[in-house]
């Protein structure tokens, strides 16, 4: 599990980076980041909507995947900087190896790697 210090929190934060920040599509998920203004650690937040999934248990699931990739990832990742994972629907049907990979894919894409 991702440590507290690491996750955003607040709706004005997460409405801050989907507003001003910079978007990376990926097959299951899209990618928002911003950088932040203390250029302390990076923070991430994950929105997996109802529209994806009517169901908790996957929704959470998909949560816990994309959280748990970012916690392996963790110290490969630039500091500096807001994260925000938005799933979509083919993130139901991906497996946890699988998304590992495509974050790790997505985060080389937007320059978020070291």
């Amino acid at each position: 599990m991702l440590a507290k210090e690491y996750l955003l929190s607040g709706k004005k934060t997460f409405e801050n980076v989907l507003a001003t920040g910079t978007f990376v599509q990926a097959e299951s998920f899209g990618l928002c980041f911003l950088e932040r203004e203390d250029g302390l650690k990076s923070k991430y937040g994950f929105i997996v909507s109802t529209k994806v999934s009517k169901e908790a248990v996957q929704r959470n699931r998909i949560k816990r995947a994309l959280s748990e990739a970012v916690r392996f990832l963790t110290a490969d990742i630039v500091a500096g900087y807001d994260v925000v994972f938005l799933a979509k629907q083919k993130a139901t049907a991906i497996s946890t190896d699988n998304m590992m990979n495509e974050v790790r894919e997505t985060l080389k894409k937007a320059n978020l790697l070291k």
